[in-house]
């Protein structure tokens, strides 16, 4: 779990609606949000738009546990939905998710892929790393919540491919993909060179010709 500490002050938001949560991001330099989950009724927010920005520009924030300030009472969540403007940076609503230190969560969380130019396929062949997957959702505590997971490829080769599988999780971590039938998706590959294949798709045409 990561040693960085994120905190939000928010106040509890009574004015809903469209229009309010306009006014809101346009007067104030707000954003409206939610709190859910858990024993408690859901909580309408609004936090300071600058506050979530920054806490957003770094990574860990989408896989960590946040306290939420509302007032004198302090809520521990996690961040399940981030609405973005589709072309200004702005963010215009976020909804969390109430946690139980004794009660697993669902998060998803970062791949971070290491020794890609040490890579056995890559360094050795001469092959390219292609990614599917950037991040995983795992089932744990929130004690156990990793900041991000590493998917070395120092020892893949070519035409080899990474699954979630072959992924070391930390102890109490697990992947939801594999709870499911066909769920063991894979996350990287190490592609040959384009030229390799050309050359080989003309060596074979050559031995046809040949053989004619």
């Amino acid at each position: 779990m990561s040693t960085d500490v994120f905190e939000l002050d928010c106040t509890v938001r009574t004015d809903l609606g469209k229009g309010a949560s306009r006014r809101l991001r346009r007067l104030e330099g707000n954003i409206p949000a939610v709190l859910y989950g858990g024993d408690a009724d859901p909580i309408s927010l609004t936090i300071p738009h600058k506050d979530i920005i920054k806490a957003t520009s770094n990574e860990a924030f989408f896989s960590h546990v946040i306290t939420l300030n509302i007032g004198k009472k302090k809520e521990k969540a996690v961040i399940k939905a981030l609405q973005r403007h589709p072309a200004k940076p702005f963010i215009l609503h976020a909804d969390f998710l109430r946690i139980n230190e004794k009660q697993s969560i669902t998060v998803k969380v970062p791949l971070h892929f290491t020794n890609e130019e040490k890579c056995a396929g890559v360094k050795i062949g001469g092959g390219s790393i292609l990614k599917t997957l950037n991040e995983i959702e795992v089932d744990c505590l929130p004690k156990d919540l990793p900041e991000f997971i590493e998917v070395d490829m120092l020892k893949v080769e070519m035409g080899s491919t990474v699954h979630i599988s072959d992924i070391p999780l930390p102890a109490g971590v697990t992947s939801v993909s594999l709870t499911h039938e066909d769920g063991d998706l894979a996350v990287a590959t190490v592609k040959a060179p384009k030229g390799e294949k050309a050359d080989k798709a003309d060596s074979e045409d050559a031995g046809d010709d040949a053989g004619e």
